[in-house]
């Protein structure tokens, strides 16, 4: 249990830094699809949250939606959430200092894209098996826009141990930082 809890206080402490003095919030985005147990916890919480679909289909799909919460290092849903979701691909994080409302507009505008036949498809981008391979191979402008109005993403590694961090440079490049804790 010691390890368990040094490692999820090593994350704690990676996406909580006390080195940057422009550290904007911590943001989750949960597909609550992943497991039966993450909407009710996302319903109960007290958190600033919301859900990225909307009208009908945010309703209709209400239970298996990807949602955007606010998480505060001391809060008990972030604890929760650490303890019980990690290794489990239940979602990535982000960094920003953005508004919430324009955090939620720029993570909605991810949710479709289109493939070489014309085809609209729904893009999980929120899956940390997905962010981690796609943000690699995105081109600059591809950088731009994923980051825009992020500073920072964080997922969990190929390695139950391991939080990978992505940041884009001023001159758009992109900087993967893995980091075994």
């Amino acid at each position: 249990m010691s390890d368990s809890n040094d490692f999820l206080n090593a994350v704690k402490r990676m996406l909580w830094s006390r080195d940057r003095q422009d550290q904007g919030k911590i943001y989750a985005i949960l597909d609550a699809a992943r497991d039966n147990v993450i909407y009710p916890k996302l319903a109960e919480s007290d958190n600033k949250k919301v859900c990225l679909l909307m009208g009908a289909q945010a309703r209709e799909l209400a239970t298996v939606a990807p949602y955007l919460i606010e998480l505060d290092e001391d809060d008990p849903f972030t604890q929760w959430l650490l303890d019980q979701g990690w290794g489990k691909s239940w979602g990535i994080f982000a960094e920003s200092t953005a508004t919430f409302v324009g955090l939620r507009s720029h993570f909605r505008s991810f949710l479709r894209v289109t493939d070489e036949d014309a085809k609209t498809l729904f893009f999980r981008y929120y899956d940390p098996r997905v962010l981690r391979v796609f943000l690699p191979t995105c081109d600059r402008e591809q950088i731009e826009t994923m980051f825009g109005e992020v500073s920072r993403y964080y997922a969990e590694g190929k390695n139950e141990k391991q939080l990978i961090e992505f940041v884009c440079t001023e001159q758009s490049k992109l900087i993967e930082n893995a980091v075994n804790l």
